[in-house]
């Protein structure tokens, strides 16, 4: 027989689950649930609020009152170690998540709970808001959770009001602050430069501080990508271990702190860069900070890997759910040199090879500065009257009568100091006053804290569209870094990096109000600013200026952890040695597009591509929208695999590619296929086959999703058959 207080308590707990919080013995339980994982905070007697957990969802949500309780809390400087937004200057030892400088000049805070609610947007999304106030000092701290239920994926960012009767400085405002427990933990963080993009490392995390961070300003993940998985325990693989990715959606400096702290657990503490950027609120005024995106897998990296790019189609790349277009771009045929009749000749072969769109590059603009090379043009957008005495409207017509689309190349934020912009509007450019210019490229960053330059920048795109209303396409360019960050137009400048950021996005808000269907390529000289905050503004990314395809192999491998194939756009070239075959397939694995002389193709090189382009369009579905599974490894073995397949199962695509050209390497064993149906039947089948040559996969045999999945199956790999796609068909 139950006692009262049982009873009682158990009233207590239906309660609390109903409104998404648990009450026990004076504690404030507040789990947020994803289908499979689950976030757990608690507020203890005195308002203290702690991340007790972040892992695998239980069954019963009353069970969450027992973790805390079951980890040992080490020594008496313990404090508020596992704090759920770290604050500065009162009883926290570790990295702050917060540092604020009060109106009488205090350098303390203390964040207690003061409430939270809980807001449901749809049967697959909710909003945790958890309020948190300072007992002395008159500052409210919220911390957001929104969940995205069957995708596992949960975005964290924080407001700061600031309700005291002067100013306050914040030092430092992150967005996420995490709390982990485990035996051990591995990071994998990426590196790269110019053509070289993420570049993995995986290190086992020690004790102290490790950093990820930019402070480039502009074409921030140039050297340091803002993406990164952590492994608990043991290093993840593609399908066994626990990891959690994170990435920052923001587009400007960023700064991950990862603290080993003297309890072996680990804080992660992430947001806009604090380096020089120092931040004044005014009374009442709110700062809100950029989404962290964490998503957590307890079967691997494949698992994460799919529900971040589930979530990106459905929830954040622009149009994620709908299409792309295919295209030919004239960079690699002519660069800067090129006018009205060579273009002409390239809209043909735009349609002679089979594509939706041809895309013209740099050099298409300028005239008392002529843009010929990178030194000279930027920020003069007018039509170059020698290269295009009809302008643009006449490569617009002629792309229609074609029967294909036009797409223009642009780099709005940029300028050179030899243009008419740089003469006539100094005070735009972001420079020091008395220092010497320092040029990146050749240019400068046009200041996007200023209103005045956001309407000129917004003005580019506009005028564009209102002279060319078929206009088709933007590939947007951003090559150049701040130096001597100064703005002419800001009285304080340690605000310069936080308002250029949120001028870009002013900019990008308009244009995608006023033309909110184009589709637009981000480009940074690569793949120097790719996030999912620049994303929702973009149909697709570049994800590197390096087109050599096995290269590409490497670089789209690490890329698709974080971001879907629908948003990479992947170009064939003539970088590299391999066949045409190789760099088409290589290619595929994305959103599809060349940049080559058409017509220095031989017969069977062009026919080739026009088939390839015609199996494309077939399979382009399932590569958009399919799940993705990576088979091998080229990291670690001399093939690369990787296969899409549709959501019932039935139809699927397979990349495979040689990587060690050592003599003798090849597939030697079956590879093992992911992501089937053990009980349907599959037919395999080659396509993008060169003309001429003949198949060795044996079209007759029928094969179980079990078996292939468990036993696999040989794409027959070799120095001979360097590249093999497989058409996967369910019977």
């Amino acid at each position: 027989m139950r006692t009262l207080y049982n009873m009682k308590l158990s009233i207590i707990l239906f309660s609390g689950l109903m409104l998404g919080i648990l009450q026990v013995k004076s504690q404030t339980i507040i789990p947020i649930e994803t289908k499979h994982n689950a976030i757990v905070l608690q507020a203890d007697a005195k308002a203290n609020i702690a991340m007790v957990y972040y892992g695998s969802k239980l069954a019963l949500q009353s069970d969450y009152a027992n973790i805390a309780g079951s980890y040992k809390q080490g020594s008496e400087y313990t404090g508020v170690v596992d704090a759920a937004y770290t604050a500065s200057g009162s009883r926290n030892l570790m990295e702050p998540a917060i540092t604020v400088t009060h109106a009488d000049g205090n350098n303390s805070s203390d964040l207690l709970y003061s409430s939270h609610a809980v807001k449901k947007q749809s049967d697959n999304i909710t909003v945790t808001s958890i309020v948190l106030k300072d007992p002395v000092y008159n500052l409210e701290t919220i911390l957001y959770y929104k969940t995205y239920y069957n995708e596992d994926v949960i975005e964290q960012w924080s407001e700061i009001k600031n309700n005291e009767k002067g100013n306050v400085t914040l030092q430092k405002f992150a967005s996420a602050n995490l709390y982990l427990r485990g035996k051990s933990f591995y990071l994998t963080q990426y590196h790269g430069d110019w053509a070289k993009e993420m570049q993995p490392e995986e290190s086992k995390i020690t004790h102290g501080i490790k950093t990820l961070d930019t402070k480039l300003g502009t074409r921030a993940n140039l050297f340091q990508p803002s993406v990164f998985m952590v492994s608990m325990d043991k290093p993840a693989t593609e399908t066994e271990g626990t990891v959690l990715y994170g990435t920052l959606a923001y587009s400007g400096n960023f700064r991950t702190d990862l603290e080993l702290d003297y309890l072996d657990n680990l804080r992660i503490i992430s947001g806009i860069n604090n380096y020089a950027s120092a931040y004044t609120l005014k009374p009442n005024e709110v700062f809100t900070t950029p989404a962290f995106l964490t998503t957590l897998s307890s079967s691997g990296k494949g698992t994460a890997s799919r529900n971040l790019q589930s979530w990106a189609r459905n929830y954040r790349l622009l149009d994620g759910k709908g299409t792309r277009l295919t295209l030919l771009n004239n960079w690699e045929a002519t660069y800067f040199d090129f006018d009205e009749n060579k273009l002409f000749g390239l809209i043909k072969d735009t349609k002679k090879l089979g594509v939706d769109l041809f895309l013209l590059d740099d050099g298409w603009f300028a005239n008392k500065y002529p843009r010929n090379g990178d030194v000279a043009g930027l920020g003069d957008w007018g039509e170059n009257k020698k290269k295009l005495p009809n302008g643009i409207a006449s490569l617009v017509k002629e792309a229609e009568n074609n029967e294909v689309k036009f797409g223009i190349w642009i780099e709005p934020e940029m300028v050179n100091p030899k243009s008419e912009l740089y003469e006539k509007h100094p005070d735009w450019v972001v420079k020091q006053p008395k220092r010497e210019e320092f040029y990146f490229r050749n240019q400068l960053v046009l200041d996007l804290t200023n209103p005045k330059v956001q309407d000129f920048v917004f003005g580019v795109v506009d005028d564009l569209f209102k002279q060319n209303p078929n206009l088709a396409y933007i590939k947007w360019d951003c090559n150049a870094v701040i130096y001597n960050a100064h703005s002419a137009y800001l009285k304080n400048q340690s605000h310069f990096y936080i308002e250029y950021v949120r001028g870009l996005y002013q900019v990008l808000e308009r244009i995608r109000k006023k033309y909110p269907t184009v589709p637009m390529m981000l480009c940074s000289g690569g793949g120097g600013r790719v996030d999912y905050a620049a994303l929702q503004y973009f149909t697709e990314f570049w994800p590197s200026d390096n087109t050599d395809p096995l290269e590409r192999i490497f670089m789209q491998w690490e890329y698709s952890y974080f971001y879907p194939a629908i948003s990479s756009s992947n170009h064939v070239t003539d970088w590299g040695k391999q066949p045409i075959k190789f760099r088409t397939d290589v290619a595929m694995m994305g959103k599809l597009g060349f940049d080559i002389v058409v017509s220095h193709l031989s017969p069977n090189d062009l026919k080739f591509c026009q088939e390839a382009i015609k199996t494309y369009n077939e399979f382009k579905p399932v590569i958009w929208q399919g799940d993705q599974y990576r088979l091998s490894n080229p990291r670690e073995s001399s093939v690369a695999s990787m296969l899409y397949i549709s959501e019932d199962k039935n139809t699927g695509i397979v990349f495979n590619y040689l990587v060690n050209n050592r003599y003798g390497e090849g597939s030697k064993l079956p590879i093992k296929f992911n992501g089937l149906d053990a009980s349907k039947k599959y037919k395999i089948s080659e396509v993008n086959v060169y003309p001429g040559a003949k198949s060795s996969i044996d079209t007759t045999k029928i094969y179980n999703g079990d078996f292939l999945m468990k036993i696999g199956f040989n794409p027959d790999v070799n120095q001979y058959r360097t590249s093999v796609v497989l058409k996967i068909e369910a019977l």
